[in-house]
């Protein structure tokens, strides 16, 4: 189970981010994770409760947004969103098109209580 690896991943950047906000609450992370990451969301949230149960960052809400696989054309450059798994270009029907977006797990923001 690799979510469990990123889990603490995530974690980890939320400790080093919570230094430098010293007095100041971290309330939650948000974490963009897309649709041919290869990661589930369910088993990621639950990774992440169950690191952080117990300890001082348990009140941490995770935040998860799916990201849908992008492409762009390789001969007209129109950027869009697969559908169906049809890669081909919508606009020109050119085959090769290559991927923009979808594959990725990024920490988008983490959320610091005033």
């Amino acid at each position: 189970m690799h979510e469990l690896g990123i889990a603490r991943s995530i974690i980890a950047a939320v400790r080093k981010e919570a230094e430098r906000w010293a007095n100041k609450q971290i309330a939650a992370v948000g974490i963009e994770l897309g649709e041919l990451s290869g990661v589930s969301a369910d088993a990621l949230a639950f990774a992440f409760e169950s690191i952080v149960k117990g300890t001082e960052l348990e009140s941490i809400e995770l935040h998860i947004k799916s990201t849908p696989n992008r492409r762009q054309c390789t001969r007209c450059h129109h950027a869009f969103v697969v559908v169906d798994f049809r890669t081909e270009c919508p606009r020109c029907n050119e085959r090769q098109t290559r991927l923009i977006g979808g594959d990725e797990i990024d920490i988008a923001y983490i959320e610091i209580e005033e």
